[in-house]
């Protein structure tokens, strides 16, 4: 209602008088009705689309994938570093680009970015407890004798 007064104040020079006039709101009312109704269709559609797009971008990973892994050690970080690592490594963005986005120096970037690294391939040790184990034994075995 709000809207086809506005629209009826806008054009008032285009209002009839007497009985036409309420006609002329009753048609404004149901365009304004109409033009809702299709937003609304295009809403949902988009809404459905972009739906479809996240389940498929982000579906369940299997226990045996590399991306949960990877998933599972950046949950392991703090927020400070999941987001310098994703200005890095996501976003593609240099040390200084990333200084301009957090508002701090392009060394102070380096340095946080160097210990969010370390930090993150020492958690990612932590979701691979196999390969870490692998990777410590020698790969000949030694005869006794």
């Amino acid at each position: 209602m709000a809207e086809t007064y506005a629209i009826a104040w806008r054009r008032m020079a285009e209002l009839p008088d007497g009985e036409a006039g309420k006609l002329w709101l009753y048609g404004v009312a149901r365009r304004v009705l109409a033009n809702h109704r299709r937003s609304e269709r295009r809403r949902l559609t988009r809404h459905t689309e972009l739906t479809g797009e996240i389940e498929e971008l982000y579906t369940a990973p299997s226990r045996h994938s590399g991306r949960h892994d990877v998933d599972e050690a950046m949950g392991m970080l703090s927020g400070s570093d999941r987001e310098l690592l994703a200005l890095a490594l996501w976003e593609g963005l240099d040390p200084g680009e990333i200084a301009t986005v957090l508002d701090c120096s392009r060394n102070a970037v380096r340095i946080r970015l160097h210990r969010a690294r370390r930090r993150f391939a020492e958690a990612l040790e932590k979701t691979r407890p196999s390969a870490a184990g692998f990777a410590s034994r020698p790969l000949v075995e030694k005869e006794s004798g």
